[in-house]
């Protein structure tokens, strides 16, 4: 199994970087781990990307800041029903509808009605097209000053519509709940547990040195993005090694501080349809019978010059995970493996 999971992962990592200039692709089978690079992490080096190469994730951050709110939960800090407008300073307006309140469960399912960006925000994307950093003045006082006038698509809990506002106000509130930075939250509740030492908001000097270049889908060197205090929607780095250790804890349960968390963040789910669900922060779908009805459960992310893809099968023990430093989608790619090695599972188990 070893040697054919090497081989697909490679393939898979060859195939992306036809349109990428580098990947890395990781791939998990029970016990198993392969990682494989291809392309050129597109700094001077220009090295081999591996298993360490550090890579804006975008917003597979939000499964982050999902865990973090299921953490929170499972120690009585917060609650998932808890209205957002608790945890935000006194006076924050927070817009409701139908008088039902914006709950943090609703934020981290996409349910709470807001819209996928900041009040304000598509018109200056608009009036400025070619700003490299969209996100860079989302500071709180302009999403919480924002919110006031912001009005709700939906009835809070009873309509999936992605909102990258949504997440990164849960990742503020929640911050603010604990009473620490966003940075903070993550890499003390979530990494340290799990053994990540790579996944962080700010890049130090030392990091610095193994990160790839971002890209633009010409191949053009891109700005890197700082998403201020919508960190929780789309703002953390991370690399190949550290999102292995963090889908292992999917497949095996997690060590016991956060085993609990873990089990809750899936155990809540709203259904899209009678296939597709969302749990806290992951997508999830079953595919059809005559694709072998496997379970997918997964994430994506993308940014100025990053891609990113998460995706596992906790009923087989598999995952892939695919990290590019070009504005690309990989996750075409990145399914094929996930299905492919799900096929093969069930082939070998008849």
């Amino acid at each position: 199994m070893a040697q054919e999971l090497a081989t697909l992962t490679q393939q898979t990592a060859d195939r992306l970087a036809e349109q990428h200039v580098g990947v890395v692709v990781a791939a998990v089978a029970d016990d198993v781990v392969e990682i494989r690079g291809a392309g050129t992490t597109g700094t001077n080096h220009r090295r081999v990307p591996g298993p360490d190469t550090l890579f804006e994730i975008g917003s597979v951050t939000k499964v982050f800041t999902a865990l973090a709110l299921a953490h929170l939960a499972s120690v009585g800090t917060v609650s998932l029903d808890e209205p957002l407008g608790d945890l935000l300073p006194a006076g924050t307006a927070v817009p409701s509808r139908a008088g039902q309140p914006i709950s943090l469960q609703h934020l981290a399912t996409h349910t709470s009605g807001l819209p996928r960006l900041p009040k304000g925000m598509l018109l200056q994307a608009l009036l400025r097209p070619s700003k490299p950093d969209p996100y860079a003045d989302c500071t709180a006082d302009v999403l919480l000053s924002g919110l006031a006038g912001t009005r709700l698509g939906a009835t809070p809990g009873k309509r999936f519509r992605y909102s990258n506002l949504g997440a990164g106000l849960l990742g503020l509130a929640l911050a603010r709940q604990a009473g620490t930075e966003y940075e903070t939250l993550i890499t003390h509740g979530i990494c340290a547990p799990l053994g990540m030492t790579d996944t962080v908001v700010t890049v130090d000097a030392t990091r610095s040195e193994r990160s790839a270049q971002g890209h633009v889908r010409r191949g053009r060197p891109a700005a890197p993005w700082h998403l201020a205090d919508l960190a929780g929607a789309g703002g953390l780095h991370s690399t190949a090694t550290d999102l292995v250790a963090f889908v292992r804890a999917q497949l095996d349960g997690g060590p016991a501080g956060l085993a609990e968390a873990i089990r809750l963040s899936r155990a809540v789910e709203y259904r899209r349809s009678p296939f597709a669900r969302v749990h806290l922060g992951w997508m999830a779908h079953r595919l059809h019978p005559r694709q072998g009805a496997h379970l997918q459960i997964w994430h994506n992310g993308g940014t100025g010059g990053f891609a990113s893809f998460v995706g596992f099968d906790p009923e087989k023990r598999l995952a892939v995970i695919a990290l590019g430093n070009t504005r690309r989608p990989v996750d075409g790619p990145a399914f094929d493996l996930l299905r492919t090695l799900q096929a093969e599972r069930a082939a070998t188990s008849n």
